[in-house]
């Protein structure tokens, strides 16, 4: 647990072993998404794969969610972003990370990415998009809908039977977010970006997308605002890409840093690159 812009954060970190002597190795900061999701999500797809290949891997329980504090306020982005800040202070990360982060994850980073461009090496958004006046609108629209159908859900006696009791205890723990704290008002209420401020990103971006999610219409218009993008859409994927596509997330992601990562890359043991038929039928744009 660290203490980090006034909330206790959950903290799990796999350290890359380098040799002495050798540059230290790239890190690697994974963000979840809202609600059902914590770090988890990361723990068992590429958290230890990314260590393996000789990185460093810090994931975190965003505040509110897995075994994070839940204070009762203060979950505009501002404060998640002020939450990253001080954790990355907390843990004494030093250089510039890389960014990963799934649905309001990567809203989080590419808005970190804007507010500290000193501390962001790199930028991966697997499903997601910056903030911005619709990406609000959209949001209190979703954020309603949800606290309404996590309530019914969570109610339902059938849903342990139907679904097991993890998937329980992640609806039940998603309906008292909503409606125990005052999250689904300030996501809406958060400061967003206006293209300007999203055109002053400098580092390297990368946005994967599902081709069967809403978010890959945005493709387009994400890349035209950006000097250094690359958006890749895979075929037959929704919103869940990180679950139904995982080796070709990894894959996109891994080669991503690395080929942004230059001397930073440890000497010893170095990632290896991804088989070209791991992503075959992947859209690159």
């Amino acid at each position: 647990m660290i203490s980090a812009n006034g909330v206790e954060l959950h903290v799990e970190r796999m350290p890359a072993r380098n040799s002495p002597g050798t540059a230290a190795p790239p890190t690697v900061v994974f963000v979840h998404g809202m609600l059902i999701d914590s770090l988890i999500s990361y723990y068992f797809t590429l958290a230890a794969v990314f260590a393996a290949a000789g990185l460093d891997v810090i994931m975190y329980d965003q505040r509110g969610h897995g075994r994070s504090e839940r204070p009762p306020s203060g979950y505009l982005l501002e404060d998640s972003l002020g939450d990253l800040d001080a954790l990355l202070d907390g843990l004494e990360v030093t250089g510039p990370v890389h960014l990963v982060g799934y649905s309001y994850g990567g809203t989080v980073a590419f808005g970190y990415a804007a507010l500290r461009p000193d501390r962001v090496a790199s930028v991966s958004m697997i499903e997601s998009e910056p903030a911005t006046e619709a990406w609000s609108r959209k949001m209190a629209v979703n954020l309603e809908r949800a606290a309404a159908g996590f309530a019914e859900a969570a109610g339902d006696e059938a849903l342990a039977e139907e679904h097991g009791p993890f998937v329980t205890r992640r609806v039940k723990s998603a309906s008292r977010l909503l409606h125990t704290t005052t999250l689904a008002r300030d996501i809406p209420a958060s400061r967003v970006l206006d293209e300007d401020e999203i055109r002053s990103v400098r580092c390297p971006v990368l946005a994967v997308y599902g081709s069967e999610s809403e978010l890959a219409a945005r493709e387009p218009w994400l890349k035209s605002l950006l000097t250094d993008c690359r958006t890749v859409v895979v075929p037959n994927q929704e919103h869940w890409i990180l679950l139904g596509a995982t080796q070709v997330v990894s894959d996109l992601i891994m080669a991503w840093i690395l080929n942004h990562e230059g001397a930073h890359r440890p000497d010893r043991n170095p990632p290896a690159r991804p088989r070209e038929a791991r992503t075959a039928g992947v859209e690159h744009r």
